[in-house]
C-alpha cells in the first residue's frame, strides 16, 4: 500500500488512468481542480471556474471533462477547453459527479444536488454529440462502470445503498429496467465510485468504511482492500500492467481529518483492470 499523491483533496473524485501518458487523472470537486500525475512523479494541475468531477479519454492529448455546467473538450497540452454540450446549465441546484466512458464511445455522467438535495440528480449519456437523460430522480449518482463484454452498465444512488445493473443494446443504450446487483443496506455501507476489472468483478469504494470491496459477477462479496482514509470515493485500475488499484478520498465533513484523509492511494490489486474506453466525438 502507498500514497500515490499526498495532496489533501477536500473531495477527491473521478480517478482515471491515461495509458497514453502513463499518468493518473483525478479531481478535487470542491476545490474545482483537476490533477494529472505520471508514474515518474511529474505533476500538473488545472483550476476551473466551476466544479469539475470526471473525465473521459478522447486521445493522447485531449480529454472530455464534466463540470457543473457542461461537458467540455480539454487539451492537456495547453489547458484550453471547447464546449461539447451544456449539462444542466440552467439548474443552479446541481453539479456533475461520477462519470466514465462506455465501451461504445459514449460517456455517462451523473449529476447531483450541491447539497445532496433528494432526487435532484440524473444519469446522462453523451454519444455522437448528443446528451440524453437515462435515469432521473437520483440523489447521489455514483458507481458508473461497465462489464468487459459491454453487455451491462452499473450505477448506484449512494443515498439508497444498492448498486444496480442494466443491460445495454448494441449501441450502448440501456435495455429494460435496472436490477439490483449488490445490496449494501444490511451492512450499512455507502457505495461511492466503482470500477469493473478484467474478470468482470466490481470494485466498490465505500464511503465512511475506509475500503474498496470486490464483488463477483453475481454480486457476492469476494474481498476488500482497506485504505488509511475513511472516506474513499472512487477507484480506477492503472499502471503499466493495469494491476494497480488507485483510489481517491475526501476530507470534507470530517471534524478531525487525519493526514491521509483526502490523499490518493495506489495498491497492488492482485488482478488486472480493463483498459479505459475512449470517447468518440464523431
Amino acid at each position: 500500500m502507498m500514497i500515490f499523491d499526498d495532496t489533501p483533496c477536500a473531495l477527491g473524485e473521478g480517478v482515471l488512468w491515461h495509458g497514453d501518458r502513463n499518468a493518473l487523472i483525478w479531481f478535487d470537486i470542491l476545490s474545482r481542480r483537476m490533477y494529472l500525475k505520471s508514474l515518474d512523479g511529474a505533476r500538473q494541475q488545472w483550476d476551473f471556474a466551476d466544479h469539475v468531477s470526471a473525465a473521459g479519454i478522447v486521445d493522447a492529448d485531449r480529454v472530455l471533462v464534466a463540470s457543473s455546467l457542461a461537458l467540455s473538450l480539454m487539451d492537456l497540452r495547453d489547458g484550453s477547453t471547447t464546449l461539447l454540450a451544456p449539462l444542466e446549465a440552467d439548474n443552479p441546484v446541481t453539479r456533475s459527479n461520477d462519470g466514465r466512458a462506455d465501451p461504445y464511445g459514449g460517456f455517462w455522467i451523473g449529476t447531483m444536488g450541491l447539497n445532496a438535495e433528494p432526487k435532484a440528480g440524473t444519469i446522462w449519456r453523451f454519444w455522437k454529440g448528443e446528451l440524453r437523460p437515462l435515469f432521473p430522480g437520483i440523489t447521489i449518482t455514483n458507481a458508473i462502470c461497465f462489464s468487459p463484454d459491454g453487455g451491462h452498465a452499473c450505477f448506484t444512488d449512494t443515498d439508497v445503498g444498492v448498486i444496480h445493473r442494466v443491460r445495454l443494446d448494441r449501441e450502448g443504450w440501456p435495455l429494460g429496467e435496472p436490477e439490483a446487483l449488490i445490496d449494501l443496506r444490511p451492512e450499512g455501507l455507502s457505495p461511492d465510485g466503482a470500477v469493473i476489472d478484467a474478470e468482470g468483478f466490481l470494485w466498490s469504494a465505500q464511503w465512511g468504511a475506509g475500503r474498496v470491496a470486490r464483488y463477483d459477477r453475481d454480486g457476492r462479496f469476494d474481498r476488500a482492500i482497506s485504505l488509511p482514509a475513511s472516506q474513499i470515493s472512487c477507484p480506477a485500475f492503472g499502471g503499466r500492467d493495469l494491476g494497480t488499484l488507485f483510489a481517491t478520498s475526501a476530507r470534507d465533513g470530517l471534524s478531525a481529518p487525519a493526514a491521509q484523509d483526502g490523499c490518493t492511494f495506489a495498491v497492488d490489486a492482485g488482478v488486472q483492470g480493463q483498459v479505459e474506453h475512449r470517447v468518440h466525438l464523431g
